[in-house]
């Protein structure tokens, strides 16, 4: 059993980022549109992710939904990783938990956005308003595909 704790986890590819992000223009609401549903946001509608940029530290994050009526939110702080163009950033949840953010596709117009997890196995296509218009969906879904990105288990996020 000790052997399984102490083995080596394979590191993986990160999935490729955006060139740049512009941090600032970056700030402001996001609605998620579709997303990997992870446990945490099972019986979620209306989600959406809040960032404000911070005087001097990382951006602040608030991610909430509505869940059973209703409204639930957490917390975190997000810092991007050096020498990313602020594609790659680390977010932190209570402190304790840390996680990869990488924007991976990017309007130019900063309209919308498709974020990833290190391992690819979570993906949220985020946009300034709640609805996205189908054919810039499909448009996104066939990027993502072009790029290899399985995109066939988003599931689209009630607003």
């Amino acid at each position: 059993m000790f052997s399984l704790l102490n083995r080596k986890r394979k590191s993986r590819a990160l999935p490729l980022t955006v060139e740049k992000v512009d941090v600032a223009r970056y700030c402001g609401t996001w609605y998620e549109i579709a997303s990997i549903p992870a446990k945490r946001q099972r019986n979620c509608s209306k989600t959406k992710a809040e960032y404000t940029l911070s005087g001097t530290g990382p951006v602040q994050v608030r991610n909430s939904c509505m869940r059973r009526g209703r409204s639930v939110s957490i917390t975190a702080t997000a810092s991007p990783v050096q020498g990313s163009g602020n594609a790659h950033l680390k977010v932190r949840f209570f402190r304790i938990i840390l996680a990869d953010y990488l924007v991976i596709e990017l309007a130019e117009d900063y309209s919308w956005a498709v974020v990833s997890n290190r391992s690819g196995t979570s993906l949220w296509l985020l946009a300034r308003t709640p609805y996205l218009d189908q054919e810039i969906f499909e448009s996104i879904l066939g990027k993502l595909q072009n790029r290899g990105i399985d995109s066939s288990k988003l599931v689209k996020t009630v607003q």
